[in-house]
């Protein structure tokens, strides 16, 4: 609809004169289960206040057709006050009444009521995601987080279905045709967008927590899991309720406000396209958190993570919300942080800190060196900028200056100030000035100048070391330079940096240990640190030492060397994803040769404990074979890689994560690879056994994938394999191996699906892409010219979460640096730009995927080019 996008004004507007009161929602899932049903009955009864009464205001709703608004008792024409996704509210009283008969959408985009049918029993499942803004694609309702309500839902579904919403069930009517209404208890004042609502023949588990409050009051929170029926058996629900009870145990502790919505349920659903969403009194997850295959420590760890995450949304974004998402950060940042810091403390997990090290921070400085970066309170301007801004700086980077704020104001400083932020800010709304106030508050200094320089700036900065010795290899000066321009206004943006500073040194039994450390505060563009003049130069100068800030690192001469050559001898988990991490950054950066990564992997790969730094490294180094490799080395250098990965299977020890990790990174490297197709066969097939590696349907799934990229597998062994794999992720493997055939028949099918079609679901579709990029290029070509002819028109008639699936999905960047021609040259990011130059009035979500994908293919040419030097 043509006006779905509510930008950041007409949200103001609306505020400045509407206070909502309640929502009454009545739904009619009835008819779900008949697929010819694309919608159902929605009726919504809205109570607000309006300071000015005779005004106009509107509400938002996407909907298959509006049959009835009444105003205050006024039978309005729908006709006359229906427009595209508003609904016109004119002449306004004092107080007010709204009436809204209507006909909802279910989706298969995951947007709004998503609707799944379960391909292992044919049964259906309903659920509802929102955030930014599609509860208006399920009821009418004012779609902005300020303006706050209590909201009271009823359902009527299929009686033999489980139905659940954000408020406990109250009352239950069972009728004549075989349905039944659930009705829910009102909820606090909370935002639309956390709204939720269950429904379908999910099993469900239940048990509780019973704990003290801050006031020292006995608090009983009952707890419910959710699943589909066909994944009841592998829902380990005696450790997720373990997790969220030492997670409700922890933040009451810390946050010494007891939590405010009642009972505390987790479902987890199919086809979802996040990880999870904090809805209060019902978190929904994606189901490949319910593991039914073998899952590695990290994948455990993951999950942790995450229902640690959305437990501290509960505080931060649900009792306290941001007024517009300028202020994503406000509920992102804090929830990413304390999904950390929460699976270290109240879990005692040794690896959280060091996870975040190596994937989260890794996410944020991509993110950061992108043409779309922003300041972590960014300038958001409407709807479709807040869909594309949960990205790796709202969270990851913001989480990281979290971890900076702390180090730098202390952490009892950093849990009064939350504190006194609940407590004066429940249930309303905030910006960071409020944030502002109760830290300055707490800490004893002006936090503003702090929050100007790291909250209001772009860009990653950089810090290196700058040292001189003597003749006898002590220090006669060491200092730190930190060189940071804003890329979005080109200004110097240098930041301050409470960071250890971490000497280590070869032992005589080879093991690289800290023989010191020293804490430094950096600010301004170079600090000298005369407390380490006279100190004997250590091998490795780790300046980020506990990971505390965020930045680049430059390593002096001598740390890089021995960084490069005995990377596996660093003993302490988070220097060595630090260390490790900077050398990654130097690859992406064209600093250091992909070759040179890849032989630093190497030698730190093989003896790499820690499961997520070992999956982080193997990942790494297939995307810098692919990618920052030049194309007439890469065939030596993949297949150099691969028979590495087939040694790290043989001799990792049977039966561990390591294992399964690196028979995971063999399938995805072996997609190229025609040698090893024979081992990958055998391991299918069970002609070759390794002790403890079961071939699961979920690894079997990526062997065969790989081979199909190879023609290597026939139409009829897959079929087959989905008969005796017939669940969703059954599916959505063998999606992606049909696919992936190397036939031009086979692509020119996936491409008109994806492109024209809309049969297809966010993960199917998804999948398809995912198999259409697989196989020789050659394949590809014919369609370089036509996805700049359809992004435009894909944007335009496909809800945001498809089109930018397929916008990003389908960019053309898996090239190769051409000689003799510049890296800005290249056909295709020629090709870019003149679609960016003729399309300068497409709408800026839309060209800010297009340009973050130039950008990728840009900085791949120019590692490839810079190693052909």
């Amino acid at each position: 609809m043509h006006n779905e996008n509510l930008s950041r004004n007409e949200a103001a507007d609306r505020s400045a004169i509407i206070t909502v009161r309640s929502y009454d929602v009545s739904l009619d899932l009835r008819t779900a289960e008949d697929p010819q049903n694309a919608g159902f009955p929605s009726r919504t009864v809205l109570t607000f206040d309006c300071s000015t009464p005779g005004a106009t205001t509107f509400l938002d709703f996407i909907h298959g057709g509006v049959e009835a608004v009444t105003v205050n008792g006024a039978n309005l024409d729908p006709a006359a006050v229906v427009e595209g996704a508003r609904i016109t509210l004119p002449d306004l009283a004092a107080s007010n009444t709204v009436v809204i008969q209507a006909t909802a959408l279910y989706s298969r985009s995951g947007e709004g009521m998503h609707r799944f049918e379960d391909p292992a029993d044919g049964a259906t499942y309903l659920y509802t995601q929102y955030e930014p803004a599609d509860a208006r694609r399920v009821f009418a309702c004012f779609e902005q987080p300020d303006l706050k309500a209590s909201f009271t839902f009823h359902v009527r579904a299929p009686e033999p279905w489980t139905v659940a919403s954000n408020g406990a069930e109250t009352e239950r009517d069972v009728h004549d045709d075989g349905s039944a209404t659930w009705h829910f208890a009102p909820t606090q004042r909370i935002s639309t967008y956390i709204t939720t609502v269950l429904a379908g023949p999910y099993a469900t588990v239940t048990d509780q927590w019973t704990g003290i409050t801050g006031d020292g009051e006995m608090l009983t929170i009952p707890l419910e899991l959710y699943c589909r029926r066909s994944l009841a058996e592998h829902l380990d629900a005696a450790r997720i309720f373990d997790t969220t009870r030492r997670g409700l145990t922890y933040f009451h502790d810390l946050f010494a406000y007891p939590y405010p919505f009642g009972k505390y349920g987790q479902a987890f659903v199919p086809e979802y396209n996040l990880g999870a969403m904090e809805n209060p009194g019902l978190v929904t997850f994606s189901e490949s958190y319910v593991f039914r295959s073998r899952a590695t420590h990290a994948q455990y760890e993951a999950r942790d993570n995450t229902i640690m995450h959305e437990m501290a949304h509960m505080w931060f974004g649900d009792l306290v919300t941001m007024t517009w998402w300028d202020d994503l950060w406000l509920k992102e940042s804090f929830a990413d942080f304390m999904g950390a810091l929460a699976v270290a403390e109240a879990l005692d997990s040794a690896t959280s800190w060091v996870t975040f090290a190596t994937r989260r921070k890794a996410w944020a400085y991509l993110q950061d060196q992108l043409p779309s970066t922003h300041p972590i309170v960014a300038d958001i301007v409407d709807l479709e900028a807040a869909k594309l801004n949960f990205d790796g700086i709202t969270y990851a980077k913001g989480a990281s200056v979290l971890k900076q704020l702390v180090a730098y104001a202390g952490f009892e400083a950093f849990a009064s100030a939350a504190r006194a932020y609940f407590r004066e800010h429940a249930f309303s709304n905030t910006t960071l000035e409020d944030l502002l106030r109760a830290l300055s508050a707490a800490s004893g200094r002006d936090m503003s100048e702090w929050a100007g320089r790291w909250l209001l700036t772009s860009g990653v900065p950089q810090l290196a070391a700058e040292v001189a010795t003597d003749d006898d290899g002590a220090y006669t000066s060491i200092a730190i330079h930190q060189s940071a321009v804003d890329p979005v206004t080109g200004t110097p943006a240098l930041r301050p940096h409470q960071v250890q500073l971490g000497l280590y040194s070869l032992d005589v039994n080879g093991r690289l240990l800290r023989t010191g450390s020293e804490s430094v505060l950096l600010d301004g563009e170079r600090t000298e640190v005369p407390a380490l003049q006279g100190h004997s130069q250590p091998d490795l100068l780790l300046i980020n030492d506990d990971d505390l800030t965020y930045a680049k690192l430059v390593f002096d001469e001598r740390s890089l060397a021995t960084l490069l050559s005995f990377p596996d001898r660093l003993e302490e988990p988070l220097a060595r994803a630090v260390c490790l991490a900077a050398l990654w950054s130097s690859t992406r950066d064209a600093l250091l040769s992909a070759e040179d990564y890849l032989a630093a992997v190497e030698r730190s790969a093989p003896s790499e404990d820690g499961v997520a730094t070992l999956q982080q490294l193997l990942q790494n180094a297939h995307h810098a074979t692919e990618h920052y490799t030049p194309a007439g080395s890469r065939e030596v250098v993949r297949e150099r890689f691969t028979d590495f990965l087939v040694r790290g299977l043989e001799d990792a020890q049977p039966g561990s994560d390591q294992q399964l990790v690196w028979a995971r990174a063999l399938a995805a490297s072996a997609r190229k690879t025609p040698r090893h197709a024979p081992l990958l066969r055998a391991l299918l097939e069970d002609e070759r056994r390794l002790d403890g590696l079961e071939v699961d349907d979920e690894l079997g799934w990526q062997f065969r994938q790989a081979l199909a990229a190879q023609n290597l597998a026939t139409v009829d062994e897959l079929e087959a394999a989905l008969q005796r794999d017939h669940t969703a992720a059954g599916r959505t493997g063998f999606t992606t191996a049909c696919t992936a055939v190397p036939d031009a028949g086979v692509k020119e099918k996936a491409w008109h699906e994806v492109v024209f079609g809309n049969r297809l679901s966010n993960e199917l579709l998804s999948a398809t892409i995912a198999g259409f990029r697989e196989g020789p290029r050659a394949l590809r070509e014919p369609y370089v010219s036509t996805y700049f002819e359809q992004i435009d028109r894909i944007w335009r008639e496909q809800p945001i979460e498809m089109s930018s699936r397929i916008i990003r999905g389908l960019y053309p960047g898996d090239r190769d640096h051409e000689p003799g021609l510049a890296p800005e040259d290249h056909p295709v990011l020629a090709a870019t730009d003149r679609w960016l130059h003729e399309q300068a009035d497409a709408p800026q979500s839309l060209r800010r995927i297009v340009l973050e994908e130039r950008d990728h293919l840009l900085r791949a040419l120019r590692a490839q080019a810079a190693a052909q030097r």
